[in-house]
């Protein structure tokens, strides 16, 4: 027995010596945040590469406690617990099978030496070209569609990246990795390139949350973080706004998905041309309208901001019906009770399938008072470690993930849920000592 205990022992020393010289952590960290857009079967065996090997390299002189990357922990525990009372236990098992990531990640990096500067960057980097790659494979891909078909709309939205990737989620993927290019010091031409490239890409997927958010860090980071000279700052922020504005107004695919929004959403029943006809008129729904309309018609389209007040709307409706404050539904258990609200408000069947598309209001219709508290504290938390930490790209993942949070369930879909813990982690176990920025 003493013997088969010093093999093990020394077999584990190895090992872990050799994850510590070639870096294996660094790479996989790295292959699971690339391989996000991809089947979810890449993704999974990436992650349970991590975990082995991360397993196989505890030590037990590197643990140490970390209270922000517990809180997924406790968010996980709670997602738990509401199987005692959820409404739908079977979505419910479903939801806790696909955010077992909340638990494992952190519990990962409880154990495992935090990142040197030398292995986040090349985290980072093998990410964004990663992202680069993508905008090359999916706009050629545009391409060979346009030529055989005409349509103009194969480069833009989610027919650029297909609805099941959807748009909005590759735009926030594509616009930390240009944020990554953006923070290097010294820049390469190849830099440059990609910084140009992934912003290209951003721009034809026409997130409008993802674009605005993007202009506000670019913004940012050359009045805070640039330490180039105050002209060329100014005419770089200048060329920025300039390129925003040209872009929404004479790019008409880019122009109808920003103004859309913005013509019917303090006008009621503007006629929509893209999905009506003259014998088949369709009604845009105002956002007073999406808030205040008992009862809708077949007819009545919701464009995005008007839908998601009417899913903030229902969701008051169900905390003034439902006993749901302390508990909530339970775990992916809300699906059904929007689906009441939908046939009670006669809308048009197909929006059943959407879920609250705010995950504010998702985690607390779902886990009630105490499970959003852990969420808005983790945020909070998480953008605290950012500026106290001046990193731009920490800052960049906790300003996107607030703001795209009040638009999209991403927790609720498992490429939002492993960007989102993955880099949750990365973020706040790093020695911000020698992490301001790289070079």
């Amino acid at each position: 027995m003493k013997n088969i205990y010093h093999y093990l022992k020394n077999t584990h020393l190895k090992f872990k010596q050799l994850t510590e010289e070639y870096d294996v952590l660094t790479y996989l960290l790295a292959a699971i945040l690339i391989t996000i857009p991809l089947n979810f079967a890449f993704g999974s065996i990436t992650c349970i590469l991590f975990f082995i090997v991360a397993l196989f390299s505890v030590d037990k002189s590197n643990f140490h406690f970390n209270k922000v990357i517990l809180l997924p922990m406790i968010l996980y525990c709670i997602m738990v617990c509401s199987l005692f009372w959820t409404k739908d236990f079977n979505a419910t098992v479903s939801g806790l099978q696909k955010d077992i990531l909340f638990l494992l990640m952190p519990l990962a990096f409880f154990f495992i030496i935090p990142l040197k500067k030398s292995s986040l960057n090349k985290v980072f980097r093998l990410y964004g070209f990663g992202m680069c790659f993508y905008t090359l494979y999916y706009f050629s891909n545009a391409l060979i569609r346009y030529f055989s078909t005409g349509n103009r709309n194969v480069f833009f939205f989610h027919e650029l990246v297909t609805v099941d990737l959807n748009a909005i989620y590759m735009a926030a993927f594509a616009s930390f990795g240009m944020f990554y290019f953006i923070s290097i010091k010294n820049k390469t031409i190849i830099d440059r390139i990609c910084i140009f490239t992934l912003l290209f890409f951003v721009f034809l997927l026409s997130s409008k949350s993802v674009f605005f958010i993007d202009l506000l860090l670019i913004v940012c980071y050359y009045s805070f973080f640039s330490k180039t000279p105050t002209d060329i700052k100014a005419l770089t922020i200048i060329s920025v706004f300039f390129f925003s504005i040209f872009s929404i107004l004479f790019v008409e695919r880019v122009r109808e998905q920003f103004l859309m929004e913005y013509e019917t959403a303090f006008v009621d029943n503007t006629i929509n041309e893209n999905f009506g006809t003259k014998t088949d008129v369709v009604y845009n729904v105002s956002l007073k309208q999406a808030w205040s309309n008992e009862k809708f018609q077949p007819n009545n389209f919701f464009p995005g901001t008007a839908l998601r007040v009417f899913q903030v709307r229902i969701f008051t409706e169900m905390l003034a019906e439902q006993n749901i404050v302390f508990s909530g539904f339970g775990h992916e258990a809300s699906q059904q009770e929007i689906e009441k609200k939908i046939t009670q408000h006669q809308l048009n069947l197909g929006y059943r399938v959407f879920n609250f598309h705010n995950q504010y209001v998702q985690t607390f219709a779902e886990l009630g008072v105490f499970g959003f508290i852990v969420f808005t504290v983790m945020l909070f938390l998480n953008l605290k470690n950012a500026i106290s930490g001046k990193n731009l790209l920490h800052l960049v993942f906790a300003v996107t993930m607030i703001v795209l949070l009040l638009t999209e369930s991403i927790f609720c879909r498992q490429r939002g849920i492993v960007f989102f813990i993955t880099l949750f982690c990365i973020f706040n176990t790093i020695n911000y000592k020698d992490q301001t920025e790289f070079k």
